[in-house]
């Protein structure tokens, strides 16, 4: 890929291959996610908030990067609480491209009062952890051995940015 100029869109289902091929690489590369398999386009869609998922694409439409949010709960205690995922294609990597879809996910969620944006994060995976920490996430903390992976058990990070605007 060319160091074209990059815009965040809303993500929608004109970019599903080129998401769904993303998240695969990501999961092909092994420390980017717990899943084995990408979703489908219903399923990644239907696991999705709307109104808070973005594509980041070139001047040519190409789509470098995705970034979606999806509930971590129903109950109203959780309602401003939400957690995302951010993959960038292999080759748009060192772009920018994940920091710019992270800011359009803030802007997102501060507009909707949401107060709590948070993901888990292996730690071999410095360079999610180092683009969300100059997001203005924090690390909550390391939640060891919290789930198998490749009949290993893995760690994650934990990480948060939240709202300042919250009381």
């Amino acid at each position: 890929m060319t160091a074209a100029p990059t815009v965040v869109v809303p993500l929608t289902a004109e970019h599903a291959d080129a998401v769904v091929a993303i998240y695969r690489a990501g999961i092909d590369e092994g420390d980017a996610t717990f899943e084995t398999t990408a979703p489908t386009w219903a399923e990644f869609d239907a696991a999705r908030l709307s109104e808070h998922r973005f594509a980041a694409v070139d001047e040519t439409g190409r789509v470098l990067g995705w970034v979606a949010a999806s509930r971590v709960s129903d109950r109203c205690a959780y309602a401003g609480v939400v957690e995302h995922s951010v993959y960038v294609h292999p080759d748009a990597r060192g772009r920018g491209v994940a920091s710019a879809l992270l800011k359009a996910l803030v802007d997102s969620t501060e507009a909707a009062g949401i107060w709590t944006i948070q993901s888990g994060i292996f730690p071999e995976n410095a360079a999610s952890l180092a683009v969300h920490e100059r997001a203005g996430f924090r690390v909550i903390g390391t939640r060891e051995r919290i789930g198998r992976h490749h009949g290993r058990w893995r760690d994650t990070v934990l990480v948060e940015r939240r709202s300042p605007h919250i009381d």
